[in-house]
């Protein structure tokens, strides 16, 4: 037997859909937009259309904007020298909430796969090497430690060292509170290698 009628099952149907949310936060957020005011709804529709519509990727870097250049790109104040290449925009947003880096960003979205069929050619590969012809010391890579991560780690430095401009990695390691007995040999052999001299 039905629960709901058929709107309240298609809405619930597409908020399912959305990443990392399930049946019953699904249920949870249709029964919330119904309940809200009508003007409410109406505002809320209308900013995700506009947003599908006017935001895209910035020409640059290629996270998402709703300029042509964001506004990392477009900062004057930003080392426009140092390039941190990450696989996805989460890792851009990850890296801008720790205030630290005060370079500018490169996403590849994605990283090479042979498993899944994602070659050198499936991400933006040929957008960051026309990038380098600019005035850039250094390429920080910062993909994932997973085995796709390494290899386009890998294969960037291999594209990009011929050029002459410098290639870093980002170290990676034992987590604050983390038991040395519990954590992989990679994390352990990483740490070590990206150890610093106190």
């Amino acid at each position: 037997m039905e629960l709901y009628s058929g709107h309240i099952n298609k809405l619930i149907e597409q908020f399912a859909k959305l990443p990392g949310v399930g049946s019953k936060s699904a249920q949870r957020l249709a029964l919330h937009v119904i309940n809200m005011p009508p003007e409410h709804v109406e505002r809320f529709a209308q900013i995700m259309v506009e947003a599908r519509r006017n935001i895209h990727y910035c020409n640059v870097c290629y996270t998402l904007s709703d300029r042509e250049i964001c506004p990392i790109c477009a900062n004057p104040g930003r080392n426009h020298g140092v390039i941190m290449v990450v696989e996805n925009i989460r890792d851009l947003a990850a890296y801008e909430k720790t205030g630290k880096f005060e370079g500018v960003y490169h996403v590849l979205h994605g990283a090479i796969s042979p498993m899944l069929g994602i070659g050198p050619n499936d991400i933006r590969l040929k957008e960051l090497i026309k990038r380098l012809e600019g005035d850039v010391e250094e390429v920080i890579i910062a993909t994932n430690s997973s085995l796709e991560g390494e290899t386009t780690a890998m294969y960037i430095s291999k594209l990009i060292k011929p050029t002459g401009v410098r290639v870093t990695r980002i170290a990676s390691g034992v987590p604050v509170g983390g038991d040395l007995e519990c954590i992989d040999e990679m994390t352990l052999l990483r740490a070590l290698e990206g150890r610093i001299e106190l």
